[in-house]
């Protein structure tokens, strides 16, 4: 059962007992559900099956007053080593589909992997997702994050997202309301939206030439990044005129640790789990790096990665970019 007093127990019970087609754990430790392999325990998880479930979990917490984090794959997260106090809704590999909408145009669930809509999207014949090649997250948090590589990035090809509000009200939102930007948009800072599916809009093209770029880029992608050490994608925002994993390389911290926790040999912009890392092995090294690279260039880096849940030294719950 799920911590916290009794009263919440039961509050997390009702929650789960109103669900229909979703997988409820309580207690669960969220590194099973993150890229890093890092995290205690959240108090309830629901992954939920349908669009109904996922809006229902949403308006249950926010009706209730439980505590309510959406993620996607959690490839871009890191959980605290307390856990999760109140819900994490897990859109990936629960709320998934795509459906071509005319021509040029796909309807994707925001739990959809973007392994999946890349690959899907070839075989439609339609070109502009090939930079995503191999990127392990989910729709939802690619357009929360706008996710990109390779000079191309989700929120150009987004023509508008669905969404739930807290009382349960659906609305779209078109991509210039969102506000894209680098690796940011509208919902990285509103907690009161919840995306349910994104139309993104491509451009035909011949599915040989297609696969042949998704091919190049994905090589690239392994020749240059730790893919196979859990990690959470690159650490910090690239910052004007600069290049994190250059500045970290100079200052000889390929290969440096602290804890679990060390900046992959193979590439300086990715801290990666060394085996047994916790989060604040990570936040340690994380911190290190940051006043390093202040003191020596002069610029204030900033966290890539998203920081969520309780500190079990201070017992402080918190959310962080």
């Amino acid at each position: 059962m799920g911590g916290g007093s009794a009263d919440s127990r039961e509050v997390y019970q009702q929650i789960a007992a109103s669900l229909t087609n979703s997988q409820v754990l309580f207690s669960e430790p969220m590194s099973n559900h993150t890229s890093f392999r890092i995290g205690g325990p959240c108090d309830l998880l629901v992954i939920p099956g349908t669009r109904d479930d996922a809006i229902k979990t949403w308006v249950m917490c926010k009706q209730l007053r439980v505590p309510c984090h959406t993620i996607g794959n959690g490839t871009n997260l890191l959980v605290r080593d307390g856990g999760v106090r109140g819900c994490v809704l897990k859109l990936a590999s629960g709320y998934t589909g795509i459906e071509r909408n005319g021509s040029k145009s796909l309807m994707v669930s925001s739990g959809t992997l973007l392994q999946t809509i890349v690959e899907a999207s070839a075989d439609y014949e339609l070109s502009g997702l090939e930079f995503a090649v191999g990127v392990p997250g989910s729709m939802g948090g690619a357009v929360t994050m706008n996710a990109g590589a390779y000079g191309g990035d989700v929120g150009s090809l987004v023509n508008r997202v669905e969404v739930a509000t807290s009382d349960g009200t659906t609305q779209w939102i078109s991509s210039d309301e969102i506000g894209f930007s680098y690796r940011n948009s509208l919902f990285l800072s509103n907690d009161d939206l919840l995306i349910l599916n994104v139309e993104m809009v491509l451009e035909p093209g011949d599915r040989d030439r297609i696969r042949k770029v998704m091919m190049e880029y994905l090589q690239k992608r392994e020749e240059k990044q730790p893919l196979d050490m859990p990690s959470a994608g690159s650490a910090f925002r690239r910052p004007p005129g600069r290049y994190v994993g250059a500045m970290i390389e100079e200052l000889g911290l390929k290969g440096f640790s602290c804890g679990g926790a060390m900046v992959s040999p193979k590439h300086a912009g990715f801290i990666v789990n060394n085996g047994g890392a916790t989060a604040k092995d990570v936040l340690t090294l994380m911190d290190i790096i940051k006043h390093k690279v202040y003191e020596n260039y002069g610029v204030v880096l900033e966290s890539e990665i998203i920081v969520i849940g309780e500190d079990p030294e201070s017992g402080e719950d918190s959310k962080s970019e």
